[in-house]
């Protein structure tokens, strides 16, 4: 294992890790003031706040991508299901894509790899009073047949806690680029690629999908729907208990979310970048930043509290310049 300290970041460069633990890393404050503490093992790292369990972040000892493993209600409910039987590649909430003709989301017939390069910049902090924690990731996308990089990611998961709201908060940020390449790249993928969330059994088919528009959204086929909207929220019960979910878009994305939902056979939701129809091609030295949020509530909440939480989200929400030239 090897470690580096710097001011109040810990940066992880070997990813074969025994059990470490960082519980909070700036001087002068206490448990109390900042609860949050990461758990990094061999091939997962845990988020906690206290005893409290907030998610898994399974970063290796994946054939194809990392992924969040679990995340949990305030009252720790863990709404994620990880490959499922009539869905293997299914992992819980994952990020993928295509990449020149290559797919990074299905896991047969030569799927393109995610593969983790390190993990970095684990910090521990405060902003605005809220204790919040982080960590970055770098992986390559490689090419299956030639082993050949098509894409490089740097991804951000971030935390923080809410302390006048019982809700669980994921910030998910992806930044792709290839500067050292002297063609263009062409992003695309199936209506559903994007970053994805797999649920529980008990929370397939009877729930209720909701948006900041209350629009209905388009059918696609089936009961698979795409809309438009600022955030999309699912509602549904996780073995026996109500909880609610909601994906945020950030407003500095290429371009503005569509959400894919379904509820059968199982319920699925996916933030979108319309590439099926749109594809997206980055020149040369270009890059793609996309930012996103979960949240994660017990409890059936209603239209007007997420809004309310999206709009304090937007206000902490990090900046980003999405396809601009280095």
């Amino acid at each position: 294992m090897t470690t580096y300290f710097f001011g109040y970041r810990l940066r992880v460069t070997v990813a074969n890790l025994i059990a470490f633990v960082l519980v909070t890393s700036y001087a002068g404050t206490s448990l109390a003031q900042n609860p949050l503490q990461f758990t990094i093992n061999e091939n997962t790292v845990t988020l906690d706040a206290g005893q409290r369990p907030l998610w898994a972040y399974r970063y290796e000892s994946v054939p194809f991508k990392p992924y969040i493993q679990k995340f949990y209600t305030p009252s720790g409910i863990n709404i994620l299901r990880d490959a499922p039987h009539d869905h293997l590649h299914h992992h819980a909430m994952m990020y993928a894509l295509s990449v020149d003709g290559v797919s990074f989301w299905q896991e047969h017939e030569a799927p393109g790899r995610q593969k983790n390069l390190t993990l970095q910049d684990f910090v521990i902090d405060q902003n605005e009073g809220r204790p919040r924690a982080r960590f970055t990731q770098k992986l390559d996308w490689i090419k299956p047949d030639t082993k050949e990089i098509l894409i490089k990611e740097t991804r951000t998961v971030e935390s923080q806690l809410w302390q006048n709201q019982q809700v669980s908060l994921i910030n998910w940020q992806t930044h792709l680029s290839y500067p050292d390449r002297k063609t263009p790249i062409k992003i695309s993928g199936s209506h559903y690629y994007g970053l994805g969330m797999r649920f529980l059994v008990s929370m397939d088919k009877d729930g209720t999908f909701f948006n900041a528009d209350n629009n209905p959204g388009t059918v696609f086929r089936g009961d698979e729907k795409l809309t438009k909207s600022n955030w999309c929220a699912y509602n549904a019960l996780a073995n026996g208990k109500e909880v609610t979910v909601a994906m945020f878009d950030h407003p500095d994305n290429p371009r503005p979310v569509t959400w894919f939902t379904m509820h059968t056979p199982f319920s699925y939701l996916s933030a979108t970048l319309n590439l099926h129809k749109e594809p997206l091609v980055l020149q040369p030295g270009q890059c793609l930043k996309v930012c996103y949020g979960v949240a994660l509530w017990d409890g059936k909440i209603d239209r007007q509290k997420v809004c309310e939480l999206y709009q304090q989200w937007l206000n902490r929400a990090p900046k980003i310049t999405t396809l601009r030239s280095k």
